[in-house]
């Protein structure tokens, strides 16, 4: 199956100013591809970039789209490891917008199956409970939002901290006395503190039952994680620390994490993702999917791989939760509360609003 030509679209969806601790977001930096085929059919693929987190950007993104679009034209579609190689040997990193690519295959190849996606990579459906998080603010507006998400529905919430341990230990303590000890609560600190400030930080919050927190210190502090796993009450999820299954193993031997974080646009896709999850069931640490600010069309693809990667026990996929003001999908996942479903459509199943795509920038190679 031949690749004839692909689209690509500057994607952006205004939403309302998201806050961690490296930054603040008022639209999704998005990027859709439509990869098109002499089946007479395309394959879709969607990433967002997050620049404080993986060093892209939109405008990054779309440069080098270009570029993967003229490796790809006349190429076979259904050769995923091939197709992902030429986009490896062309460029190191660039994971996020190498995810769109490879989801854009993998809605091909299911296409030509005739499967939904999570079929055709063995999968089968499951309850799926997404958190909700709660961006960086001061402690009592983050305790109002939390009761807010509570009398929605909420039963996990992930807090975002990060900026100083001291408040970050009294947001913690506002949001438990607000909602109580019935709501799980996992915290995500982005990088955001130093070992010292991590350890005062995560022996403070140990008394509030919390779940794990994610990406405690910045990565070049790596070497430093299997002291802090040492002397903290909380368990420790690897975010930024694992971009690949080499990173997954590294953290895992080195006895640096209890969990991982699996985000598309750090692997580049389905394909490297799959390799973190087996590696990591395999050494007997359980994962989560997590995301940037993707639309439902991305986020179709991750349910799809969720059913298919028994290993992932926790569920962070909110992405269209945080403050989109439009969406820009057609079909694909939909959400109960919070829990996610989706029907069996072939491939991903989703697809972009063409009344959207009229505003947005497109090339054509």
């Amino acid at each position: 199956m031949i690749i004839t030509h692909i689209d690509i679209y500057r994607f952006s969806i205004p939403m309302e100013p998201f806050t961690i601790a490296t930054g603040t977001m008022d639209h999704a930096q998005n990027v859709f591809i439509r990869v098109h085929t002499d089946a007479g059919f395309y394959g879709v693929g969607e990433c967002s970039a997050f620049p404080m987190i993986v060093g892209e950007t939109q405008d990054t993104c779309l440069a080098v789209a270009k570029d993967f679009a003229r490796l790809w034209k006349g190429k076979d579609a259904l050769d995923i490891p091939a197709r992902l190689q030429q986009l490896h040997d062309a460029i190191a990193g660039n994971g996020t917008i190498k995810s769109a690519f490879d989801m854009a295959l993998y809605d091909i190849a299911a296409k030509n199956a005739k499967l939904p996606l999570y079929q055709f990579l063995g999968g089968t459906k499951r309850a799926v409970e997404s958190d909700i998080t709660i961006g960086l603010g001061k402690p009592e507006v983050m305790a109002k939002k939390a009761v807010e998400f509570k009398e929605s529905g909420a039963g996990i919430l992930k807090v975002k901290l990060g900026k100083n341990a001291a408040e970050d230990i009294e947001r913690i303590k506002q949001i438990r006395e607000a909602v109580g000890y019935d709501m799980k609560i996992r915290v995500d600190a982005n990088q955001g503190w130093s070992f010292d400030d991590a350890v005062f930080a995560l022996q403070g919050l140990g008394k509030y039952d919390i779940e794990f927190c994610e990406q405690p210190m910045r990565t070049w502090y790596n070497d430093q994680l299997p002291k802090l796993m040492q002397v903290s009450p909380v368990k420790i999820m690897a975010d930024e620390s694992v971009y690949n299954h080499h990173d997954a193993r590294i953290q895992i031997e080195s006895g640096s994490c209890h969990y991982i974080n699996i985000k598309m646009s750090k692997a580049g896709g389905i394909y490297e993702a799959k390799q973190i999850h087996d590696l990591a069931a395999e050494k007997g640490i359980a994962c989560m999917m997590g995301g940037m600010l993707e639309s439902r069309i991305a986020l179709s693809s991750k349910l799809h791989f969720v059913y298919s990667s028994p290993n992932i026990q926790f569920y962070d996929m909110d992405t269209c939760m945080l403050g989109h003001l439009a969406d820009p999908c057609v079909g694909g996942v939909t959400y109960d509360g919070y829990h996610l479903n989706i029907d069996d459509a072939i491939g991903i199943g989703a697809d972009a609003d063409e009344v959207f795509l009229k505003d947005c920038e497109r090339f054509t190679i």
